[in-house]
Order: structure tokens, then sequence, then C-alpha cells
């Protein structure tokens, strides 16, 4: 199989991204440290939220960056572990890793406060990501959108920021804000996991493989212009993806919605451990209070001996 570095170390490796998400991480850590005292209500950041934005950036880097990103214009397996990437799990860190003053005074201004709270609220919000996700894997749409820079770049930011707000319910702390709680939470878990697996089950029982940005060279080749500069591009005689597979087109897609169903259940099953385990010790330490609660008004009620 022809290896990737005839591609050369820009489409390899993006170092213009690679600088854009460093400057990115450096006001971030300026902004919680020394400016933080600029901006009213900011608070000390934990380590553990530092280490969540951090590891968020490692993984976008690694998604969109590296050869990784490369590769999933190449085998469709691969851009399918992007996507579960993206939005299952760097999303979620990115809620996570940006402290709650900071989302507090983006969130509550005037004008985006209404909207924001519109697009998170629990229904809209699971048929908003899903909805735009599903659409995106629609043959047509995913091939006329991999074949313009422009409008990939538009497409997948845009199902990040649906992303976010589905993530949203779950995982903000902020007052006032939709936020679920216990047996809510492990619903939207699982009403999330059911409303992503009609698009799985397109890409996996289909019978024929239908991108053609993964079948048909003139597709491929232009789906490649997206991290590789034409101009080597037109130098490089390419015959196919099965130049870097050993996997036909259809197994190719077949394994990619098999992986991207697999990964979903994992991070869910992850998150909805977490919510369990959570909702559980909350209950247990309401059941303690109240029993302290009655011992204690027993112990009132107790009639005194003189």
């Amino acid at each position: 199989m022809m290896s990737l570095n005839i591609f050369g170390f820009r489409a390899l490796w993006s170092p213009y991204f690679l600088i854009s998400l460093l400057v990115i991480t450096l006001l971030y850590f300026l902004l919680i440290g020394p400016w933080r005292h600029r901006f009213s209500g900011s608070e000390p950041t934990p380590i553990k939220t530092k280490v969540m934005f951090v590891l968020g950036m490692v993984l976008l880097y690694i998604c969109k960056g590296s050869p990784i990103d490369l590769l999933g214009h190449i085998i469709f397996t691969t851009h399918m572990v992007q996507m579960a990437i993206l939005y299952l799990v760097i999303a979620p860190l990115f809620i996570l890793g940006i402290p709650n003053w900071v989302w507090s005074r983006i969130v509550n201004q005037r004008i985006i406060k209404p909207i924001i709270k519109l697009l998170t609220s629990p229904i809209i919000a699971l048929f908003l990501f899903n909805g735009i996700f599903s659409f995106y894997h629609i043959p047509f749409i995913h091939d006329f959108v991999k074949t313009n820079v422009i409008l990939h770049a538009s497409v997948t930011s845009i199902i990040f920021i649906a992303a976010i707000l589905m993530w949203w319910p779950l995982l903000n702390k902020l007052e006032g804000w939709n936020n679920l709680h216990g047996l809510k939470k492990i619903g939207y878990i699982f009403a999330d996991g059911i409303l992503i697996t009609p698009a799985c089950a397109l890409i996996i029982f289909s019978d024929a493989a239908f991108y053609a940005t993964y079948t048909e060279l003139g597709a491929w080749t232009k789906s490649l212009e997206l991290c590789v500069p034409a101009s080597l591009l037109s130098q490089i005689d390419l015959s196919g993806p099965d130049m870097f597979t050993s996997m036909s087109a259809l197994e190719d897609q077949r394994t990619g919605g098999v992986i991207m169903k697999i990964m979903q259940e994992i991070i869910y099953g992850i998150f909805l451990a977490i919510v369990f385990f959570e909702w559980a010790r909350k209950e247990r330490g309401i059941d303690e209070l109240d029993e302290d609660l009655m011992v204690d008004s027993n112990a009132l009620n107790e009639p005194r001996i003189n």
C-alpha cells in the first residue's frame, strides 16, 4: 500500500492549524490566569478544568491537524472515528474545560441568551444535533460538502456547535439554565443514542457504497484538495482509495458505521455510569439526611424525666 508521505509535510501535519491552536491555548491560560482579575466574578480555575481543556485541544489537533485528518479523506472508517471523537469527546471536554465564570459571561449576553436558551432546551438540542449529523451523511449532501473547502469548514463547525448545544443540558452547571438532573439525564442519554441510530444503520446495512468521495476518482481527488494543495495533487498519479487500504469501498463504509455506533455506545455508556452513580450518591445522601432528621425529631419528642 502507498504511504501517506507522498502528500508532503503540510498536508500531514497542518502547521498553520497547530499554530492557531497553540495561540488559542495561550489566550486561554492568559484569560484564566493573569487577565482573570480584569473580569468581575472571576474565580481560580481548578487543575481538572485546565486538563480537560488542554486534552480537548490535543484531541482536536489529532483529529483535524495530524495525518488522521488526511486519512479521513481517504478511508471512510477514519472519517467516522473523527466524527465520534469531535462531537462525542471533544465537545463535552470543551464545556467542562472552560470555567463557569467564563461561560456565564459568554451565554448571559442579552442578545444571545434567549437564543441559546431555546437551542439548549433538551428536545430541541437532541433533534438539532442528531438531525444535522444525519442529514450531513446523506450521500449527495456529504459528497457536495466534502468537495468545497469553505462549505466543509462551515458545516463541520455547525455540527460542532450543535454538539456543544446537545451536551449543554447534561454538563453545564450555571444557575438558571437548562440543567437536567437524576433520571432525566439518563433518559436524555438513551434518547440521544436512539436518535443517532438511523444514520448509522443507513451506512451499515447498505448494499452498495454510496459516497462518491470515497468511490469515484474525480470526487475523491477533489475532496483531497481540502487538505492537500491542488498543485501537489496534480503531480501525483492517483488511482483511488484502494492505493491506501485493502478494504473494498463497501467494507470500509460498513466498518465506519459500525465503529461510529460502537464508539457512541461506549462514550454514552461512560456518561450513563457517571450520571447513575452521581444520582445514586445524591439519593443516598438525601436518605441519610432524612434519617438524621427523624432521629433528631424523635429525640426532641421524647418525654423528659426530672
